[in-house]
């Protein structure tokens, strides 16, 4: 490959946006033939091509407590970033979500003359809408995913394009649910309307992708589980597994022989579609199940002082995504000591029986949906990309 074509370092800390950038790469070598990628990611960016310079699979933490038990690996990690920013000099550094660590990143990088492009943006509207100017101060061009964060940026002239979100028009399965359920084994499971003699549900668990989740809800969700399951006659479970979550990680699930659970590995929308009901944690995972419009109850704890100082600074009535967009409760919130399995057993329980709630959140969850649209936010991003790699006009 020619040393002379365009060289992107992408910086991605987390499962989610390992896959995001993954997915950007792919649809920029459509337009830039020859285009080089390096970078710090998962498996998904060494598949699409990038040369990894650090595997970030165990930096994926949420939370201040965590981040400080995890703090020499990833300050290691950014120092060998910042590093290669130098010794390389990147046309263009595209920075994934992964916010605090990014943003060092990238103010190392525009010291050094190396353009920025920041994808998905921190989450401003939350919290410190002040910041945005600082980061005006640190990037060329911020990538948003959600039409409503636009305004924060134009206040402050700070250059911004809305792309739209990277799994929205891409949530789709691949086989009717019909089909999916046959090549599951799950055809025998009949959907729960509300008539307790059906045969029983089946019901999704997604634990997360970080590893102080799954410490922290894997236990909750399960013993969640088997309170459905011997409240649901013939209940079974799809217990959704990420690329980033080793096998060791779960094998809890396993300790009850009496609970019908499989595991599902990876991004499996056939798989998902076939669940009546999902317990999720807050996440990506959260519009995922959104865009397929399956009932959930959203799950969270974090340590005691990370919660604590979450509540201090973030002003929302809400964490979970569905919620967000919509602008109200669409969907249950369970946040840390409120998320007990007689809580979210409870809550799944009303979903299975209640039809009429059951599709009115259905509905609501469609609407998030349609807000939306369906335009490729990876393919927009890889052309905002392209056209800042692209050479400047004499």
């Amino acid at each position: 490959m020619a040393e002379d074509s365009p060289l992107v370092m992408l910086s991605a800390g987390e499962a989610s946006g390992d896959q995001h950038a993954a997915a950007l790469f792919r649809e920029l070598r459509k337009l830039i033939l020859g285009v080089r990628g390096i970078g710090m990611g998962g498996p998904a960016m060494r598949a699409a091509g990038i040369e990894l310079c650090f595997d970030s699979s165990g930096i994926g933490v949420i939370g201040l407590a965590e981040i400080a038990r995890h703090y020499g690996e990833i300050r290691g990690a950014l120092t060998l970033m910042q590093k290669t920013a130098g010794e390389r000099h990147p046309d263009l550094l595209i920075c994934v979500d992964y916010k605090e660590f990014n943003v060092r990143l990238a103010k190392a990088a525009k010291a050094r003359g190396i353009k920025v492009l920041f994808y998905v943006s921190p989450q401003v509207w939350a919290w410190r809408p002040g910041r945005v100017k600082s980061y005006g101060r640190i990037i060329d061009h911020m990538a948003v995913i959600f039409p409503f964060e636009l305004p924060y940026y134009d206040a402050y002239q700070v250059p911004a394009t809305y792309v739209g979100h990277p799994l929205a028009g891409k949530v789709r399965p691949s086989l009717s649910k019909l089909e999916a359920l046959e090549k599951f084994g799950l055809s025998g499971a009949g959907h729960h309307d509300g008539n307790a003699a059906l045969s029983g549900p089946i019901i999704g668990l997604l634990p997360g992708s970080r590893a102080n989740e799954i410490r922290r809800l894997m236990p909750v969700i399960l013993q969640s589980a088997r309170q459905l399951s011997r409240e649901f006659e013939s209940s079974r479970f799809l217990l959704f597994q990420a690329a980033s979550v080793p096998d060791t990680a779960i094998t809890g699930a396993f300790d009850d022989p009496d609970l019908d659970l499989r595991v599902i590995k990876g991004q499996d929308y056939d798989a998902l579609q076939c669940c009546d009901a999902v317990i999720t944690v807050s996440g990506t995972a959260t519009l995922e199940v959104t865009l397929l419009g399956i009932p959930m109850v959203i799950v969270y704890r974090l340590a005691p002082l990370s919660y604590w100082l979450g509540r201090m600074l973030v002003k929302l009535p809400f964490i979970g995504l569905p919620n967000i967009l919509a602008g109200k409760s669409v969907v249950r919130e369970y946040i840390q000591h409120e998320a007990t399995p007689a809580n979210i057993a409870g809550e799944i329980g009303r979903i299975l029986r209640d039809a009429p709630y059951a599709e009115a959140m259905r509905k609501a969850l469609l609407a998030v949906r349609d807000s939306l649209g369906d335009r490729d936010g990876s393919a927009e991003l890889a052309r905002l990309a392209a056209r800042m790699l692209a050479p400047a006009e004499a």
